[in-house]
């Protein structure tokens, strides 16, 4: 996997044969059971189980007996867990470093971190992870400012460099020590859609110009991968939250029904739904229209996943909004799916939600 950040001193896990990866939501934490298969990967089960306290910050006693409950309802033997960080909790960014060793680099952002990521973040731990560039299939040529751009900065490497607080990696640490665990790797939940899609949909990764969104409770993140290349990456500070909270405002319902409104498709909702949905639509079809004005190239696709995907009216609205063709797409297309009774049935409909834990699970391998 291109894509890792575990926070960990910077080093990645040994070989495993399973790893649990757990998706810390604000209300629903998602989590699932990889195991290695030869070349490739098995889902053995997966779990979504509400937070402890989402309106609130976690503490690392609650979190320990949440990583129990998680555990025990995945039914695996390991004790290696891979935790995504949220994008409320990680900075993340591209910038642009000298080739020196990684260690080194972290050296330069904890000392230079205003400089390289334009905020100041005391307490913070760094990690990086050097972009690939990857060669153009044959045939396919790069537009010109790519090339031009490589030239010009050939002793400089893209680096993608992540940031979050201290406390918050030791209450993890902590937390996972305590229910008798052991914590392989900490990943911005960011870069779990990218690890995930680059396993599941190889061509798409390799040869298109496409969008990753993934709407989460409170954030929506997107990232511009451009034949395989990471191009832009921004942090959307709305989500699925804040759409069924403005859906309930504007019909005075209750929050609960809302939510059974906004994914039931009910006719009534459409125009106050669009109300909320439209915000979402223009942030990221500015995200979008930054890459394509940088590098003249359009967005092809766009790939949806998280929570409010199970609504087929925000997809459609979506879709209008950012004038590109919109899919919800399921990252455990690429495994080997060995669940059972009726996770079995709902899996292809769960999907999307997982694709953070499991572009995560293939961070930690």
């Amino acid at each position: 996997m291109g894509f890792t950040l575990p926070f960990l001193n910077g080093s990645l896990p040994k070989k495993r044969t399973q790893v649990v990866a757990i998706d810390l939501g604000s209300r629903t934490t998602k989590a699932v059971l990889l195991e290695r298969r030869g070349e490739g990967y098995a889902l053995l089960r997966y779990a979504l189980i509400d937070a402890p306290i989402f309106e609130k910050k976690i503490s690392a006693e609650l979190l320990s007996d949440h990583f129990q409950t998680v555990v025990k309802e995945l039914g695996g033997t390991t004790k290696y867990i891979a935790v995504a960080v949220g994008l409320g909790d990680a900075v993340v960014r591209q910038v642009e470093l000298p080739p020196i060793p990684l260690d080194q680099m972290r050296v330069v952002l904890k000392m230079n971190h205003k400089n390289y990521l334009q905020q100041e973040l005391p307490n913070h731990v760094f990690d990086c992870c050097i972009i690939p560039q990857n060669t153009p299939p044959a045939g396919d040529k790069k537009p010109e400012p790519n090339r031009t751009a490589q030239i010009n900065l050939s002793n400089k490497l893209k680096v993608l460099v992540a940031a979050s607080k201290e406390q918050l990696i030791r209450d993890i640490m902590q937390a996972a020590s305590s229910a008798g665990l052991v914590a392989d790797a900490l990943v911005p939940s960011l870069v779990g859609p990218i690890n995930a899609i680059e396993r599941s949909l190889p061509e798409i990764f390799t040869r298109e110009t496409v969008a990753l969104v993934d709407i989460g409770f409170q954030h929506t993140s997107v990232c511009v991968l451009d034949r395989g290349e990471l191009a832009t990456i921004r942090t959307v500070n709305i989500g699925g939250d804040q759409l069924t909270a403005g859906l309930a405002e504007v019909m005075s319902i209750s929050y609960a029904e809302a939510e059974g409104i906004k994914v039931g498709m009910a006719p009534e909702v459409e125009s106050a739904l669009l109300a909320q949905v439209t915000p979402l639509g223009r942030e990221i079809r500015a995200s979008l229209d930054f890459f394509e004005h940088q590098q003249d190239r359009p967005v092809t696709e766009v790939y949806l996943s998280g929570g409010s995907t199970a609504s087929e009216m925000i997809v459609q609205m979506l879709h209008a909004d950012l004038l590109a063709d919109c899919k919800i797409w399921n990252p455990t297309g690429s495994l080997q799916l060995a669940l059972t009774g009726q996770q079995a049935v709902e899996i292809e409909h769960v999907g999307p939600q997982l694709t953070v834990a499991i572009g995560t699970a293939l961070a930690a391998y």
